[in-house]
Formats: C-alpha cells, sequence, structure tokens
C-alpha cells in the first residue's frame, strides 16, 4: 500500500492513541439521522400535496415531482462544490449548520405552501445549502485512518437509513390529519438537530489542514479535473454515476409506482419505506465493515452493484406486494456501493482536500438527482398511461444502469482494487 497522503497521519491520531475527536462521529450520525428523518416524513404526502395544488390526476402529476426534484438537484449541483470547498477553508461545523437551517426553512415554506410556485422557492432554497451527507463524510476523512473509511461511510449512511425507517411511518401517520402537517413535524425535527449540533458537535479539521478557498476548484467541473490526479478516479466516477441512477429512481418514483400498482395508501407507501430503510440499515451498518474486511473495497462495490440490479428488476416485474417484498433483501445490496466508492477515492485524497472530494461526489450525485427523477417520473407517466400499463418501467432501466455499472467496473483498474 502506498503511503497516506500528507496531512493523513493526523487524521488517523498518534499511534496506539484514540483520536478524541472521535467523540464527534456520533453526534455527525444522529445529524444525518434526524436529516433523513424529516425527509421521510414528506415522502408519503408529497404526491397529495402535488395532486392537491395543481388538481390534476395521479400521472400526470407525477412529472411535477420531477421538476421540483429538478430544481433541488440543480442547485446541489452548482453549489455542493462550492460548500466543499468552503468546508475546506473554514471547516465542518459552519456548513453543516447551515445546511440544517436551510432544510428547517424548506420545510416550513412547504408546510405553508399555497402554490405550487412555493414548493419551488422551498426546493431551491434547500438546494443552495443542503449539505449535510457530504459534510459528515467529510468528517470521517477528518478522524478516520484510510483503511477503516469504508466501515465509517457505512454507519453514517445506516443513521441516514434509520431515519428512513421512522420518517415515513411517521410521515403516513401523520398525513392522515392533513397533507401538510408531515412537513411542519419534518421542520421541527431538522430545527432540533441544528440546536444539537450548535451545543456539541466540535469541529475536526485542524487549522493546519485547512487551505484558501478556490473558485475555480468550487465547481463541478473545478473538482472533476482535481480529480483527474487520482489514477483510475474518472472511470470510478461513471460506475458512481451508474449507481446514482439506480439509487435515485427508488425515492422518485416508489410511491407513484405502488400507488398504481397496488391502490397504496399512504399509510401503506409509509410502512413499506420501513422495510426498506431497516435493509438498508442492516446493509450500512453491519456488512459494508464485514464485506469490506473479507472482500476489500472493490469486490464489495460490485456486490452492491450486482445485487442491486437483481433487486430492482424483482421490484419492476412484482405482481404482487409479497413477491415486491421478496426482492428486498437483493435490493438492499445497493447500499454497499457508496461507502465503498468514497473509501477508494478518500483513501488517495490528501486531508486538507476531503470537503473537495466529497464535493466532487456530491457533485455527481447532484447531476444524477438533476435528471433522474425528471427522467424516471416522466417514464413512469408514460408507461402508466400506455396500453397496458407498466408502472414498473422505472425501476427496469434502474436495473440496467446497475448492471452497467458493475460491468464497467469488472473490467477497469481503479485505486483500491484487490
Amino acid at each position: 500500500m502506498s503511503a497516506p497522503p500528507p496531512g493523513e497521519a493526523a487524521a488517523a491520531g498518534s499511534a496506539g492513541t484514540p483520536d478524541p475527536r472521535r467523540r464527534m462521529l456520533p453526534i455527525v450520525a444522529m445529524a444525518l439521522f434526524i436529516d433523513s428523518l424529516g425527509i421521510g416524513i414528506i415522502i408519503p404526502v408529497a404526491p397529495k400535496l402535488i395532486m392537491e395544488l395543481s388538481a390534476l390526476p395521479l400521472a400526470e402529476a407525477a412529472p411535477i415531482a420531477g421538476w421540483l426534484t429538478l430544481s433541488y438537484a440543480v442547485m446541489q449541483f452548482l453549489f455542493s462544490p462550492v460548500l466543499g470547498n468552503l468546508s475546506d477553508r473554514y471547516g465542518r461545523k459552519p456548513i453543516l449548520l447551515a445546511s440544517l437551517a436551510a432544510l428547517a426553512v424548506d420545510y416550513i415554506l412547504m408546510g405553508f405552501a399555497p402554490t405550487l410556485a412555493w414548493l419551488f422557492v422551498g426546493r431551491i432554497v434547500a438546494g443552495i445549502a443542503g449539505a449535510t451527507f457530504a459534510t459528515a463524510n467529510a468528517v470521517v476523512a477528518d478522524i478516520i485512518p484510510p483503511e477503516k473509511r469504508a466501515k465509517y461511510f457505512g454507519l453514517n449512511g445506516a443513521a441516514w437509513g434509520m431515519g428512513f425507517v421512522i420518517g415515513p411511518v411517521v410521515g403516513g401517520l401523520l398525513g392522515q390529519y392533513g397533507s401538510r402537517v408531515p412537513f411542519f413535524a419534518a421542520a421541527a425535527f431538522t430545527a432540533l438537530n441544528f440546536l444539537i449540533a450548535l451545543a456539541v458537535l466540535r469541529e475536526t479539521l485542524p487549522p493546519a489542514d485547512r487551505r484558501e478557498f478556490s473558485a475555480r476548484r468550487a465547481n463541478a467541473l473545478g473538482a472533476l479535473r482535481a480529480m483527474r490526479r487520482i489514477p483510475g478516479a474518472l472511470a470510478i466516477l461513471f460506475v458512481l454515476f451508474m449507481y446514482q441512477i439506480g439509487h435515485d429512481t427508488l425515492p422518485s418514483t416508489w410511491a407513484w409506482m405502488t400507488m398504481a400498482k397496488f391502490g397504496w395508501a399512504e399509510r401503506d407507501i409509509g410502512l413499506s419505506l420501513a422495510v426498506l430503510g431497516v435493509g438498508t440499515a442492516v446493509v450500512q451498518g453491519g456488512l459494508v465493515g464485514l464485506f469490506t474486511k473479507r472482500l476489500g473495497e472493490y469486490r464489495t462495490a460490485l456486490l452492491g452493484l450486482a445485487g442491486g440490479a437483481v433487486g430492482f428488476v424483482g421490484y419492476a416485474y412484482a405482481p404482487t406486494p409479497a413477491m415486491l417484498f421478496a426482492s428486498v433483501p437483493l435490493a438492499c445490496l445497493i447500499g454497499l456501493t457508496m461507502p465503498s466508492i468514497r473509501a477508494i477515492l478518500s483513501r488517495a485524497t490528501p486531508a486538507n482536500a476531503q470537503g473537495e472530494l466529497q464535493g466532487a461526489i456530491a457533485g455527481i450525485v447532484s447531476f444524477t438527482a438533476v435528471i433522474i427523477p425528471f427522467t424516471m417520473t416522466h417514464l413512469f407517466s408514460w408507461a402508466t398511461e400506455h396500453s397496458p400499463p407498466y408502472p414498473g418501467a422505472p425501476f427496469l432501466a434502474a436495473a440496467v444502469s446497475l448492471a452497467v455499472g458493475a460491468a464497467t467496473l469488472s473490467r477497469i483498474r481503479v485505486p483500491g482494487r484487490d
């Protein structure tokens, strides 16, 4: 193994001495949990609110959800590299706090929205400053030595997934009292998250490991150009792009597909998303560390892509809810992929550029979020209005993308390949 980049040793702490900054990891994980809890709360009721404000039926309202997600994702794509570089300059805590404050405002705006235009304003505000997950993973890179990062990236993902276990259930139950109630609950949870982070979170990036902000690097293209210095990084970022197509398909079309296929209401959607959240938490909270230790990061990522592809085919063709849930264990293996890819790239990146790396990854994630929810909701609308209707079409397309990612990863040389 090559020597760690400059500053890496500091992140690991002195030999045999636990880094006291590790006490921040549970706090960051709690921030992610509450953050995803807020997002999960609104998923079951979002279709109903859109239909109320637009006065359109299900199939015609679905593309509006795509446009809403598009507005959020465009802002994420433009501003994630900016925030990543700002966190390399000013530290992780102020960026995390700004992200949480913006999300709280977003939920309040959406809760009061009298028109669709208000919903769009809320999503734009959140997209500009919504960098919670990228900043949290930069904290992991600040503290954890390279060979253990996949495990902790996975634990962050598990905390995020657990929010989706509880959030949709709460949202589905609250949605029975009105489609706006869950938005105010999400705002309250996010405000609580902000107060916890403000009171107890300590900075994890030492001043010695910071660097000047550069506008040249603080954009998606600049961040990708910076990744060229890492051998094989651009190839693995393409695999990441294929993974994200599959990943983004589920939250953007699950509620629409299950409503069309099985006639599910908010409660059913919320409970089903809780099942998916449990699967994600098990995979990212336990299996990532186990598999990367035994198989290595490269093979673990490959397993995640292949398993996810098979599971998504099951989602696409499931004729009954029982068959849908039978596909969950395989589909949830997709959760092995992102922590492994983050670890491969983070291992080769200097300590003072970890925020930039996470910003570059967030830029890729945001780019797919620009096109995938928009594309998949329109695909759902077309396939559902087609004769015979085929509401599972988006998941079949996602399975193809994951298979392409697995095939590509199996043929290229990437950093950290075993």
